[in-house]
């Protein structure tokens, strides 16, 4: 039997619909698949950070090219937008420690094509006058800026189907056959590829296909403040990774940092641990020390993908000709919509402009059960 589609990319996240944007408009007929509504999950739930001193060295030279894309996304994306702002960031050390991990990452992160250089506490007050006055350096890096990631799917949303994509939101799939028989809870559905692109259930996705690729994940908190007067105006972190601050148009302050939270891959984000919601925001206000008398509105979870070396997957699926994946990305909000385009054109045969990361280092050595 023909199949009805060139490709079926199942996972509605900001890599999911960049790929199978870029797919539809290269020619292809493709359907996008996802339990629930598009970028739901960990796509519209992440902090919007754009950010290249949280991004790791070797994804620096995808981050930039992908900052470009947030900032223009109206040209690309038939008018969506996610409210990008593009402001500088800083990352600063309050430790002798944190110093020394400051200038390490800046080093290797410059190498990569990030423009990080170290200033002293004096002009990282002038590019942020609210930062605490016991910081003791801090990284700063013109390109930067955030996002409202609530935003990304009604920005995607046009463009997939002016494109010509197919959009099957809230059909969970449960299994593929071979051929590419994909097994639905609305029925079959048939394609001649198939991209995996399901974040942190990359893991039983794989198995689908007999490949035991095991994938860590993450229970993120973030937390948001009451509207504020400006107390900031740069996107702010902590050289031990443990804050990312910004301040939206409506005042509200988003405090991350990856602090973990009480949840799994099956259930998702159940609760937030009283401690780590503490420790957050106690080292937001240490950083930024307008925030000591705000209140806070709320606290929720986001679950984030991690391979075993902390790098993404995105490749051909060895063993099983025209399958692909894309996911497990750190900073993969940042970098999404760009590592979308690169696996379309590496499905379409074109060369990427980028190297993919293939996943044979990844994969245990037996087949999934």
């Amino acid at each position: 039997m023909k199949a009805p589609f060139d490709v079926a990319v199942i996972g509605a996240g900001v890599m999911g619909c960049s790929t199978a944007l870029h797919l539809a408009r290269a020619g292809m007929k493709v359907v996008l698949l996802d339990r629930g509504e598009i970028c739901r999950e960990a796509s519209g739930v992440n902090a919007g950070t754009l950010t290249m001193q949280m991004t790791r060295a070797a994804l620096v030279p995808y981050a930039l090219r992908a900052h470009e894309m947030w900032m223009r996304m109206a040209d690309w994306c038939d008018g969506g937008h996610v409210q990008a702002v593009d402001c500088p960031g800083l990352s600063v050390a309050f430790t002798e420690h944190e110093i020394a991990m400051l200038e390490e990452r800046a080093h290797f992160r410059r190498q990569a094509g990030a423009p990080i250089e170290i200033v002293s506490t004096a002009r990282a007050r002038e590019i942020e006058p609210g930062l605490s006055d016991k910081a003791l350096l801090a990284g700063h890096c013109p390109i930067d800026g955030f996002t409202s990631a609530y935003l990304t799917g009604r920005a995607f949303r046009p463009a997939l189907l002016h494109a010509g994509v197919e959009l099957r939101e809230n059909t969970a799939v449960r299994g593929i056959q071979p051929g590419f028989s994909i097994d639905t809870e609305a029925g079959e559905i048939r394609a001649t590829r198939v991209v995996l692109a399901g974040g942190v259930w990359l893991q039983d996705m794989a198995g689908w296909l007999g490949i035991n690729l095991p994938i860590k994940v993450l229970i993120n908190q973030l937390v948001v403040t009451e509207r504020l007067p400006p107390v900031m105006r740069t996107v702010l972190g902590v050289a031990s990774g443990l804050l990312s601050l910004k301040q939206y148009a409506n005042g509200t302050v988003l405090i991350g940092g990856g602090w973990q939270g009480i949840g799994d891959r099956e259930r998702g984000g159940l609760a937030v641990k009283p401690d780590s919601f503490l420790g957050n925001v106690r080292l937001a206000a240490h950083t930024i020390p307008a925030l000591r008398d705000a209140r806070v509105v709320r606290s929720w979870l986001g679950l984030e993908a991690e391979t075993a070396d902390a790098l993404p997957a995105i490749g051909p699926i060895p063993g099983v000709p025209d399958a692909w994946i894309i996911g497990s990305v750190h900073s993969g909000y940042t970098s999404g919509p760009y590592m979308g385009k690169l696996l379309a054109q590496a499905i379409c045969g074109q060369a990427p402009e980028l190297p993919l990361f293939p996943i044979d280092r990844l994969l245990a050595k037996d087949k999934a059960a």
